[in-house]
């Protein structure tokens, strides 16, 4: 059999030079591009090393235009500068990558309009299906999500959702349990809970465990808990925190909603003069990568990053597949405290 001189060729390839080429149909090749899982591992990697010999590039334009959906997997967060939200990215964009597909990533910035508008964007760009990192989640939130432009596959991503969508979180309300329980074994009796928007209902539920771990030892939540809360989820935020605090009653241990707020809220002790942990302990949420290498290693709820990122790509491939026994599932994963210096000199980490 003859094949293309891709010497030689003056056009770019089509699907027809790498059908030729693997030896296989056209429909074979659109199935490797399109649906991947439907076709042989075998005759996949023979698809597959025809387009990379060939420089093949799919028409990603025709493809919507006849009504097809892409191969691109949508990845709507909250902000694009949380590492928490880049540490999933990576992980979902290797599950997803291991299937044929591409991430696009977009952020929200926390904001329901924008939210609303980049999920248009990506139904009219016929893209496979969003993973979704609500702008808001608290109860009135949740219509907004019962009926998506343009039918678009959606999985709900860090969000413990009801039976009308998929979606994947982790057990919020026990990891701030987990964590104030952690500071009350340790005999701190004053406890500040720094949250994010009151709107994120990650943050209630962490600040609801605080709550509950505060009364299951026996204590007064209005004599034992501070709860403070600020507009954003970054280091500046945290930082905000401190001055509020410091207009109280300074507390014997701060538990913060995220790693990014307790790293501000470090800064803000420390300029004001506080020793971590020996004037007040520091708990954050996430356990990012910078937690452990922090000036002083950060305490933190560990959230199982990697089984949330490939359970998210496998949902939504899955609901993306329109099969009509698919369920929807909604996922919840269990967090973990992971103990270091910032609450406990005899940390090892």
């Amino acid at each position: 059999m003859s094949t293309p001189d891709t010497a030689t060729s003056k056009s770019p390839a089509g699907i027809r030079d790498v059908a030729a080429l693997a030896q296989v149909s056209t429909g074979t090749v659109s199935n490797t591009i399109n649906r991947p899982d439907t076709v042989h591992p075998r005759t996949r990697a023979a698809v597959e090393k025809a387009i990379a010999e060939l420089g093949f590039v799919p028409n990603q334009q025709a493809r919507v235009l006849t009504g097809a959906s892409s191969n691109v997997i949508g990845l709507v967060v909250l902000d694009v500068e949380s590492p928490f939200y880049m540490e999933a990215a990576h992980v979902i964009e290797r599950a997803v990558r291991e299937s044929g597909h591409v991430v696009m990533l977009c952020n929200s910035e926390g904001d329901t309009a924008r939210e609303a508008g980049l999920l248009g964007m990506l139904a009219a760009q016929r893209v496979r299906g969003a993973l979704l990192a609500p702008a808001s989640t608290d109860d009135d939130g949740e219509d907004r999500y019962k009926e998506l432009p343009g039918d678009l596959p959606v999985v709900l991503l860090d969000y413990n959702g009801g039976p009308e969508h998929c979606s994947i979180s982790v057990d919020n309300v026990k990891g701030g349990r987990l964590a104030v329980e952690h500071l009350v074994e340790l005999g701190h009796r004053r406890i500040a809970v720094v949250g994010g928007p009151t709107g994120l209902r990650q943050f209630a539920d962490r600040a609801k465990g605080a709550r509950e771990a505060i009364t299951a030892a026996g204590l007064d939540p209005e004599e034992s808990l501070i709860e403070v809360s600020v507009s954003g989820i970054g280091i500046q935020d945290g930082r905000r925190a401190v001055e509020l605090l410091l207009e109280d009653d300074v507390p014997d241990a701060v538990f913060c909603g995220n790693d990014m707020l307790a790293f501000g809220v470090y800064r803000g002790l420390v300029d004001a003069g506080y020793v971590v942990p020996d004037d007040i302990a520091l708990v954050g949420y996430d356990d990012i990568d910078f937690a452990r290498d922090w000036v002083v290693p950060l305490t933190s709820v560990r959230q199982p990053i990697e089984a949330l990122g490939k359970g998210a790509a496998r949902l939504l491939i899955e609901h993306s597949a329109r099969d009509d026994a698919h369920t929807h599932q909604q996922v919840v994963l269990p967090p973990e405290l992971v103990v270091r210096r910032s609450s406990d000199l005899r940390a090892s980490e």
